[in-house]
């Protein structure tokens, strides 16, 4: 059963078409990568799939109910891109608060301001918190109830390298108990190793949606070998492989995926003169490129 299904939803204000025929299946324990420009219907998107925005056509399908019922609220957890909150309350005020609505015991609110490492400043007021530290508030109460679908849009905003990290790793065990997570980052490095497939939206319009192996075996953007030489051997290797000389003793090469193997075959053939070899595939910021520059310039994708 998918957690969540949506077959060719569009939203339209008159004339504007902001969601144009979107279809996406997310299954339980997916962590899967929304990205888009500012303005592409990522937030719309997930504003339908709450039950807030209504739907132009289509339809979309939350773990087996409407969005905007109330099992869909209950089984869903939502970190909004601002989150906002009674500064007057203390951080554990809040949680509460949110458990009460959720009818979830008061001591998961509790456990989860330890989780997400807030219970040093549980009994603060929140408008003393960082940017970071509401932001962390925001994802405890996204977890209340142990949702069966997460949505964050841009969950990471405001968070340090560190917490970004430790914000992965929740991440991490709430799709290892089966939670599907939608979520909008613009921090494409960082998403590289931390999901399980990438969708791409632009202009309303899902242009790709795989995992990065399939995105970049459709996409057949070069592969880029580094090759770390003997200093004397660097400018012979260059000259026989037809590289560029990075460095005085590395060699960057590039080819098509499909003559990787022969190419690296060919590397290893000059014995001691190599010191290392580094093959670095098409990083996820290239691939975003690829799919989101055709659609941008008014053109088609026929992968």
């Amino acid at each position: 059963m998918n957690c969540l299904r949506l077959d060719k939803v569009c939203k339209s204000y008159g004339a504007l078409q902001t969601v144009r025929e979107v279809s996406l299946r997310i299954c339980p324990g997916e962590r899967v990568a929304l990205l888009g420009h500012n303005g592409a219907g990522k937030t719309t998107l997930m504003r339908m799939i709450l039950g807030l925005t209504s739907i132009t056509s289509g339809t979309i399908d939350v773990l087996g109910h409407r969005p905007g019922s109330r099992t869909a609220h209950a089984l869903t957890g939502f970190l909004p891109e601002s989150v906002a909150f009674h500064g007057a309350l203390s951080g554990r005020e809040q949680l509460h608060h949110f458990a009460r609505l959720k009818s979830v015991p008061v001591s998961q609110a509790d456990d989860l301001l330890e989780r997400v490492g807030l219970e040093h400043a549980a009994d603060r007021r929140i408008h003393t918190y960082s940017k970071g530290m509401r932001q962390r508030i925001g994802l405890a109460q996204a977890l209340l109830g142990k949702p069966k679908l997460a949505l964050l849009d841009e969950p990471t905003s405001g968070l340090d390298p560190i917490s970004r990290h430790e914000f992965y790793d929740i991440i991490d065990e709430l799709a290892a108990r089966g939670t599907a997570v939608l979520l909008s980052s613009h921090a494409l490095t960082e998403l590289e190793s931390r999901t399980d497939r990438i969708a791409i939206l632009s202009k309303g319009r899902l242009l790709a949606d795989g995992s990065l192996t399939d995105l970049r075996h459709r996409a057949r953007l070069p592969v880029h070998i580094r090759v770390t030489t003997r200093r004397d051997s660097a400018e012979k290797i260059a000259l026989a492989l037809g590289g560029n000389r990075i460095n005085g003793a590395s060699v960057l090469l590039s080819c098509p995926p499909e003559d990787k193997l022969s190419l690296l075959e060919r590397v290893t053939g000059f014995g001691d003169d190599i010191r290392d070899v580094d093959v670095i595939p098409a990083s996820l910021e290239e691939l975003y490129r690829h799919y989101s520059l055709p659609e941008a310039k008014g053109q088609e994708r026929t992968e």
